[in-house]
């Protein structure tokens, strides 16, 4: 390479050659790396035939104002083709607050929907197919609380719970380390968690008990390495809270999935994909010892990067978004959620979510993508860029277990810090335009066209406080509160609380209720940063 031309670097912040050959991959073994479709260590992809038999789940997160709108919006989305929904949650829902409590106040409806009760969760999926759809809902704390009104209003619609397929996002430890959506303390948290598992175990077997995030990490600014770094070192204090709860790693372990970003660097993105899946098969047979094989799979879901979309000239997002797709597609996600053009503006609009559906049906049904099985393989530069993101991964993962593991190393700030590092220095690189940004920084336009986002009625938050009176005023307060104590009993002991749970849900208790029920008894955490 001439001297004139600096080196270039990927989103990890690793070196890219300008050309890549056999050279770069003596020492490679395609058998130990590689292996075929469908088996170990999963590099090529978890399943034999991947998009060859079916192409992958085309999920559309949505969510918004009040369970009416929301449920309109997804028959919408079901009308034209979509075969998964997956739910957003307003703040006050997400954080375990009714809406009609003051510090609910103005954000009731506005990134998701709001859900009090069953009352509302009936009214959110009426007349949709629970039985044939697959739902994801993008809830943590309270998950098991959504996760169980889902399940009283299946049952209502003769829906079996046994054959009920989803996913809760139930990703607690993410939350002390790049979102902030937690309630409880770690230990608490974790405790919850290993009963979601045991729970679905029994009652929900085709249930996804927990999707462990990467998303949001690369949304605070995490590089490709750290993503799905700081996701296996907390999937991997998940698998241990639930073996120190009693339960067997092949029992649990094959309901894991997971849930990563895909960049516009497309590259590196497919590599990342790679080397996550045989980092997670090799951590399942060597660490904990898995053997039945689907407990070595790291399944997963993908959302295109909504930190990548920009408000100006929000049409070019469209060409992000499908390269990002194609990103995901070609490092074999099993489902996949496309972000509308609109959404650095406002929520989206009708006409913009069909368009990111679109978009995935595009890459599934006009290219050539899903004819072959990992198109990749053998490529000089992705082999070479999967195998510097693993050993740059391993490398943070060890990090993580040198400090106690995920839990400590989140109490000790080392997670969030290495994030911001890297968040400051894109941030930098924006700002000084070494990193170009299309329509932001370069290639921008004097005056960008007037453009009608989608808005939120404020009237939507008195009509859900009133919702809220009137399921009070109705219910039988006595039985509610008997069932709130029953919570709090199970908190305190052993037993598993989401039983206690169903049954307040099932007498009208407001999700709210049912977190300061808990509340009560684990107290809520504080970040070390207020000490």
């Amino acid at each position: 390479m001439p001297a004139d031309v600096p080196e270039a670097r990927s989103e990890s912040d690793l070196p890219i050659k300008a050309v890549y050959g056999a050279d770069d991959l003596r020492g490679f073994d395609p058998a130990e790396q590689l292996g075929a479709p469908g088996q170990y260590p999963y590099t090529r992809g978890v399943y034999p035939n991947m998009y060859t038999g079916r192409p992958w789940t085309m999920r559309q997160y949505a969510g918004f104002g009040t369970a009416k709108e929301s449920n309109e919006r997804y028959h919408e989305l079901v009308a034209n083709g979509t075969g998964g929904l997956s739910v957003a949650f307003d703040l006050p829902t997400q954080m375990g607050y009714d809406s009609d409590e003051a510090i609910a106040s103005g954000e009731v409806g506005k990134v998701g929907v709001a859900i009090d009760s069953i009352d509302d969760m009936r009214t959110l999926f009426g007349g949709l197919p629970l039985g044939e759809l697959s739902t994801s809902m993008t809830i943590n704390a309270p998950a098991s609380t959504l996760l169980l009104m889902y399940q009283l209003v299946a049952e209502e619609n003769g829906a079996d719970p046994a054959a009920l397929a989803g996913t809760i996002q139930n990703d607690v430890l993410k939350e002390y380390i790049a979102r902030g959506t937690y309630i409880y303390p770690p230990k608490e948290s974790l405790r919850l968690i290993s009963d979601i598992f045991a729970y679905c175990a029994k009652e929900m077997p085709r249930w996804n008990t927990i999707s462990i995030s990467g998303y949001h990490m690369a949304e605070a600014g995490a590089t490709p390495a750290q993503e799905i770094a700081f996701t296996l070192a907390n999937a991997k204090e998940y698998v241990r809270a639930a073996l120190a709860a009693g339960l067997d790693v092949d029992d649990f372990a094959p309901r894991l999935s997971f849930f990563f970003v895909a960049r516009t660097t497309l590259l590196e993105e497919v590599a990342k994909f790679r080397a996550a899946r045989r980092i997670w098969a090799r951590i399942m047979r060597e660490e904990f010892g898995a053997k039945n094989p689907k407990s070595e799979m790291l399944r997963f879901h993908t959302q295109t990067a909504g930190v990548q979309l920009t408000a100006q000239q929000p049409e070019v997002n469209l060409v992000r978004v499908a390269l990002q797709g194609l990103g995901a597609v070609l490092g074999g996600t099993q489902s996949l959620h496309t972000n509308s053009f609109d959404e650095a503006i406002a929520l989206p609009t009708q006409k913009a979510a069909r368009l990111a559906l679109r978009t995935q049906q595009v890459i599934a049904y006009e290219t050539d993508v899903t004819k072959t099985v990992d198109p990749f393989a053998g490529s000089y530069v992705v082999e070479s860029m999967t195998d510097d993101v693993e050993a740059a991964a391993l490398e943070l993962i060890q990090a993580v277990e040198d400090r106690g593991g995920a839990v400590a190393a989140i109490e000790q700030g080392f997670q969030k810090s290495e994030i911001e590092r890297s968040a400051y220095r894109i941030a930098l690189e924006i700002d000084s335009k070494e990193r170009t940004v299309v329509g932001l920084n370069r290639f921008a336009l004097d005056e960008e066209e007037p453009y009608e986002p989608l808005r939120v009625d404020p009237q939507i938050e008195h009509d859900q406080r009133e919702r809220l009176a009137a399921l009070r005023a109705e219910r039988d307060n006595e039985a509610v509160e008997r069932a709130l104590e029953a919570v709090r009993e199970a908190a305190r002991g052993t037993d598993n609380v989401l039983y206690a749970m169903k049954e307040a849900l099932r007498l009208r208790a407001t999700g709210g209720e049912i977190s300061h029920a808990l509340r009560d008894v684990w107290g809520l955490y504080v970040p070390r940063e207020t000490f």
